[in-house]
């Protein structure tokens, strides 16, 4: 237990000094300055150290910030003026922006010559800025934020005293004088600047916030720009029953009151808001949409068809609505994979090429191989005459890379490719490695695609083309941060996907990719920790009766309550496996949680997770996560948005996934495979874990063969690896 520090300055060894002697350091500087009368004084900004003592009546408020760097310096474990994290480079740069600087500011907030009531204002926004900090992710993002918003605070200060704050405000007006604007409170012309500014260049992320700026006249402006990007959460809030339904209403702006309207008079919003622009520009009414939304093939078309028309008010609505309603149709297909394809693929028999081809991208976590394969065929002889490139133009290249990224990982790029002309080909194959630099530094998805066909494309004649235009791209990057990085990876990963110890050797940047050292499985105690994750659906119920079989009486002992079982290895080499009951929903999540809540109370932290279900449970999974975790196990699909999710908060994770939903006739082999390397206290080596079950599953059915062909072991899942690279090359190409 760690003993809070009796004042901030106790905390900070650059202080001691002026405690015991600040009369006798202002008196030196004093005797200096008459001796140097033409030097000019330094601002009270400018001296490091305390000019005076501290207040007795101002100590609470330093000392509250005091409290707070505590806190974060605790965050790993021990308070030591150190931040830790697994990347020195990060840990250098957050301790000191974060340990060393702000103390800094504090000094210079005693420093300053104003009265105390402006300082306790300073002290408690430096205070509020520390518990964001707290708050943040220190080991994915933006890592450049806390020096950012560091140095905004110190600016914007010294702007207030040196009554310069509408310069500032103008010339700062983002995210960083935003998140300190509680220092503009006085100032509320320049405060609505910075609001109105960052609300119309970030209105997604402005409009999260309303509920803290609702009652303020520049509220409105924030939301008109917010309905062009966000409607969803515009009609979140005209439905709902809080203050926040008054503020949508009472803006004049005619997108805002269109959306309240569809709140008001129909029978489903949230079907009715993806034909906003329809509605908007009176093409539609409210009735005729609802009218087409009760019927479900009907409404998807219907959903397609706007998509293609280029209708741009809504998008995100309408991309949202489009993925959800065409995944029930793929689900249905998926759960009769046992039957004849007449009756399995009998709902799809209506749908057009580009209905198709929409569906598939929108279940791309959740699609069977053989789901693919059939939908791919029926949409290519749909699509004839018409060429691939002349299709894809048509629905305007709509997540092309991941079309091009399914099609190698199921093994119909080819087919694709051979139904349009050589230039048109080698046209589409340009586009798919051009541009990656585009987008915000944190913006991935299109990268990660190219990174895992990359492993699937087997054409060598493809592959040496893709190269030449990758290097070509990066030598048009030169000047480009992220692109530099992107293609220099990506380039990398070319050169080695074949050969993951050749790939670890040229990615020294990240750990190994192809096995997990024991030691860093195990806790300070010598015991390996693992949680599996279980729901309570019909899957759910037969996944953990099937994974309570790895556990024979010989080698394991259990221990169960009403919310969780505990299984406890007997060997050497102590392993503890917590899985929660898979019971009814909601109660399955809440013996998640009582699970979760004793491992905590416990100080008690897996660092492998097993995620059984389906993908639509996955968030639920992977809430839990944190930096101890070293290997996750999905057991469902490891599309891009699924990979970043894991490794923002288990930044080194090794991701087992599989290209479809996960099978119980596969999973459990794998965590055999994986129990057996653990009991024996070995490191977990995936290019022989892979070995051993080609073996195993060579010996079974043809069925159960092509399912596990379909899971990527860590040393081949090349879209985590991108992603743990680029994070890892960004951070240090910043030297914060």
């Amino acid at each position: 237990m760690y003993q809070k520090p009796a004042r901030l300055f106790l905390f900070i060894p650059a202080l001691i000094f002026y405690f015991h002697a600040p009369v006798h350091a202002h008196a030196q500087r004093h005797k200096k300055a008459k001796k140097e009368e033409t030097v000019k004084a330094p601002e009270p900004w400018q001296v490091d150290t305390l000019i005076r003592p501290i207040p007795i009546n101002r100590q609470m408020f330093t000392d509250r910030v005091a409290e707070g760097l505590r806190r974060i310096d605790a965050r790993d474990g021990k308070v030591d003026n150190r931040i830790s994290v697994e990347d020195t480079v990060t840990s250098d740069m957050l301790t000191d922006v974060i340990l060393h600087r702000i103390p800094v500011i504090d000094i210079h907030i005693e420093n300053l010559d104003t009265d105390h009531q402006t300082k306790i204002k300073y002290h408690r926004a430096l205070e509020n800025m520390i518990e964001r900090f707290r708050n943040k992710s220190f080991e994915s993002g933006d890592l450049s934020y806390f020096k950012k918003a560091a140095k905004n605070f110190e600016g914007l200060m010294i702007a207030i005293q040196e009554h310069t704050v509408k310069e500032f405000a103008h010339e700062n007006a983002n995210i960083y004088t935003l998140d300190n604007s509680e220092l503009l409170d006085p100032y509320p012309e320049e405060k609505a600047y910075v609001f109105e500014t960052v609300g119309k260049a970030e209105p997604a992320m402005m409009i999260k916030r309303l509920p803290s700026f609702a009652k303020e006249k520049y509220a409105d402006p924030v939301v008109a720009a917010a309905a062009r990007v966000v409607p969803g959460t515009i009609l979140t809030y005209a439905t709902s029953t809080s203050y926040l339904n008054s503020v949508v209403r009472r803006n004049p702006d005619p997108l805002v009151q269109t959306i309240a309207r569809i709140a008001s008079e129909s029978r489903n919003p949230l079907k009715v808001l993806p034909f906003l622009g329809e509605i908007y520009e009176k093409k539609k009414t409210i009735a005729e949409i609802d009218a087409i939304a009760k019927d479900d093939k009907a409404y998807y078309k219907a959903l397609v068809a706007l998509k293609i028309s280029g209708d741009t008010i809504g998008g995100q609505a309408l991309d949202e609505e489009i993925n959800y309603r065409g995944l029930q149709f793929v689900r249905v297909v998926n759960s009769l994979h046992e039957s004849p394809d007449a009756v399995r693929f009998a709902s799809l028999a209506d749908f057009n090429a580009e209905e198709l081809y929409f569906m598939m991208i929108g279940s791309q976590d959740e699609i069977y191989t053989s789901s693919f394969v059939w939908m791919f065929n029926r949409m290519m002889d749909k699509m004839k005459p018409e060429t691939g490139n002349d299709f894809l133009v048509r629905v305007h290249k709509y997540h092309f890379r991941t079309w091009i990224r399914m099609c190698a990982g199921y093994n119909t790029l080819s087919p694709f490719l051979q139904s349009m002309p050589e230039d048109n080909k080698n046209n589409l194959m340009k586009e798919f490695v051009a541009g990656l630099e585009k987008g915000d530094a944190n913006d991935l998805e299109d990268a990660v695609d190219v990174a895992d066909a990359f492993g699937s494309i087997t054409d060598p004649k493809l592959m040496d083309f893709l190269e030449k235009e990758v290097l070509q791209n990066y030598e048009r990057c030169k000047n480009n941060e992220k692109g530099l990085i992107v293609y220099g990876l990506l380039s990398t990963i070319m050169k080695s996907a074949s050969n993951s110890n050749e790939l670890t050797d040229r990615l020294s940047i990240i750990p190994p990719i192809t096995y997990v050292p024991y030691k860093q499985l195990e806790n300070n105690a010598g015991k390996v920790i693992i949680q599996a994750f279980f729901y309570g659906d019909e899957d759910g119920r037969m996944s953990f009766a099937s994974f309570k079989s790895n556990f024979p009486s010989n080698k394991w002992k259990s221990t169960a309550n009403s919310d969780w079982i505990t299984f406890t290895s007997d060997g050497t080499n102590p392993v503890i496996v917590y899985a929660n009951l898979p019971k009814d929903e909601p109660e399955d999540e809440f013996a998640q949680r009582k699970l979760q809540a004793y491992l905590s109370d416990n100080n008690i932290h897996p660092t492998i997770i097993i995620h059984r279900g389906h993908s639509y449970h996955l968030d639920g999974s992977l809430e839990h996560l944190d930096p101890n975790v070293k290997i996750v196990m999905l057991g469902s699909c490891g599309g891009y948005h699924n990979l970043a999710k894991v490794l923002d908060k288990s930044p080194d994770a090794n991701i087992i996934s599989s290209k479809q939903t996960g099978a119980m006739s596969v999973n459990e082999p794998i965590i055999r495979e994986l129990f057996t390397q653990l009991l024996a206290g070995k490191n977990v080596d995936w290019i022989q874990s892979w070995e051993d079950l080609n073996k195993y599953f060579s010996s079974r059915g043809a069925h159960e063969k092509d399912l596990f062909s379909d899971y990527v072991p860590p040393n081949k899942n090349l879209g985590a690896i991108f992603i743990k690279a680029y994070r890892k090359m960004q951070q240090q190409s910043e030297k914060l």
